[in-house]
């Protein structure tokens, strides 16, 4: 098991590898992920993908890339054939584009683990069809955590794992000293609910991503951790695991 130091290491390569713009960052993380695989969100290279499926896919398994977190554009039967070709695994998918029940189909067909939503938030102000942003307040907390809880428990029952995805936004402060985000860890089930914990997003909302693991001792979280390009993201390999220990 990797431990907290090891992590935060590697992460700061990560970043460091993106943010002097290296033309193959993609074989020095891998090199600094000692052995495991490195994967890449595919709404990170979406434009290049659209223009050219085939060469995009290569691209990033040439430069070191062995899995894509997925967004579904066309087909999931599309994207598997299209993975397969290109030699790369798909152990996660973002659903919000498709709706969670058709999210699950393609989840199986990609032969992902994982099944993501990228704004939980916004889904629901979308399903009220109030207009503008969703807002953020303890009452919210509670309602996406409650709905976070009911997506759990679906993806349990279909064979997958459900993640939530963090923004910024989520690390508003709620009262007494708690964010969002908080109250979405302190009311979700963990049999049922992990988080893909975006690194870069929290920093950007004001928190030390490194604080959540060290306040969360049995916290299962996907690690996302970012350049210091805020618009560049990459996936550590490892989809779940367990907090990292000294």
């Amino acid at each position: 098991m990797m431990n907290r130091r090891q992590f935060l290491a590697r992460s700061a390569v990560f970043g460091t590898a993106l943010s002097f713009g290296l033309a193959a960052p993609g074989k020095l993380l891998a090199a600094a992920s000692t052995g495991k695989g490195l994967g890449i969100q595919l709404y990170m290279v979406l434009d290049a993908y659209q223009a050219d499926p085939a060469g995009t896919l290569r691209t990033l398994k040439a430069i070191g890339y062995t899995e894509i977190e997925a967004i579904v554009t066309s087909t999931a039967e599309t994207l598997r054939d299209q993975l397969k070709v290109a030699g790369l695994g798909c152990p996660s998918l973002h659903f919000d584009s498709l709706g969670f029940e058709p999210g699950i189909k393609a989840a199986h067909t990609l032969g992902a683990q994982y099944i993501v939503s990228s704004s939980l938030p916004s889904i629901l102000q979308k399903e009220s069809g109030k207009p503008g942003e969703p807002t953020y307040t303890l009452d919210d907390a509670r309602r996406i955590a409650a709905r976070a809880n009911t997506l759990g428990k679906k993806a349990h029952e279909a064979g997958l794992r459900y993640a939530y995805h963090n923004h910024h936004a989520e690390f508003t402060d709620v009262g007494d000293g708690k964010t969002f985000y908080d109250i979405l860890l302190a009311e979700t089930d963990p049999t049922f609910v992990h988080f893909e914990l975006d690194c870069g997003w929290a920093h950007a909302g004001g928190k030390d991503p490194a604080a959540y693991f060290k306040a969360n001792p049995a916290m299962q979280v996907i690690t996302r951790a970012p350049s210091l390009d805020a618009a560049r993201w990459i996936t550590n390999r490892s989809w779940r695991r367990p907090m990292p220990t000294d």
